[in-house]
């Protein structure tokens, strides 16, 4: 994934009011359809999974879970048909018997990025050695104490030998870290690009570079107890279909097959 162009790319096309209905064919019975996805990728399944209603006619409403809401739904035997997550957890939920095995589909890339407050000047971050000169210098810095980008940032200032500075000045925690930034309680924030977007009140400033990137994959599956498995099916291939690429990079993601 080449995340620079994947972001320049979000600048250019975010807000342009992309079309992409008429890919699927109106269908005469509409069925109702539950998603379960993480933060990640919540902004572009939101989008596609609006799209997919207006070209079915089927009606979709995605559900935004941590890992703990989302073991309380699957241990309650809470409605949902399809769950976007990192393919790890689905194949974990496939072996238990609570998603259909075969399904799981991979179809979005995420790569971690950092920013500063809207207006603020952008440090470096070009390459490794600027991005550790920035991390030293900078008063504050809010990042996630879990999820993809928390446990690969913690990862990064250790390997970095700046882990101590880095967590004296920090702000941890959970959701949307960039809106530490926006309220001014930091100076900025590291996190998964598509979940840096939707934040106002904050300038990206880039990806990190890749010797130091993580780039997370999703996927998505039909649950085995899913009211609507056929339409699940048709949601999963909209999901997946190469010419929606730029609905995703819009929203800081980048689908799976133009990777590379």
């Amino acid at each position: 994934m080449n995340a620079g162009r994947t972001l320049a790319v979000a600048c250019m096309v975010a807000g342009t009011g992309l079309g992409v209905t008429g890919l699927l064919p109106q269908t005469a019975v509409a069925a109702e359809l539950a998603v379960v996805t993480n933060q990640g990728a919540t902004p572009g399944v939101r989008e596609l999974a609006a799209a997919f209603e207006r070209a079915s006619g089927h009606k979709v409403t995605v559900i935004q879970e941590d890992a703990a809401a989302l073991e309380r739904r699957l241990n309650s035997n809470g409605p949902a048909d399809l769950i976007t997550s990192n393919p790890a957890p689905i194949e974990e939920l496939v072996r238990k018997g609570q998603v259909v095995a075969g399904t799981a589909t991979p179809f979005v890339l995420a790569g971690l990025g950092l920013s500063v407050r809207a207006g603020a000047p952008k440090p470096d971050i070009g390459t490794v050695a600027a991005l550790r000169r920035t991390l030293l210098e900078t008063k504050s810095i809010a990042f996630t104490r879990l999820g993809a980008s928390g446990v690969h940032f913690a990862n990064v200032i250790e390997r970095l030998g700046i882990a101590d500075d880095v967590r004296r000045k920090a702000h941890i925690g959970d959701a949307y870290i960039g809106e530490v930034v926006a309220r001014g309680e930091a100076e900025m924030a590291v996190q998964q690009i598509s979940e840096l977007m939707p934040v106002k009140g904050i300038d990206i400033v880039g990806p990190l570079p890749d010797d130091v990137q993580k780039i997370s994959v999703f996927a998505a599956g039909i649950f085995r107890a899913a009211r609507n498995p056929d339409a699940a099916r048709k949601l999963i291939a909209h999901l997946a279909e190469p010419r929606l690429a730029p609905v995703l990079i819009s929203k800081g993601l980048e689908p799976v097959r133009s990777a590379g």
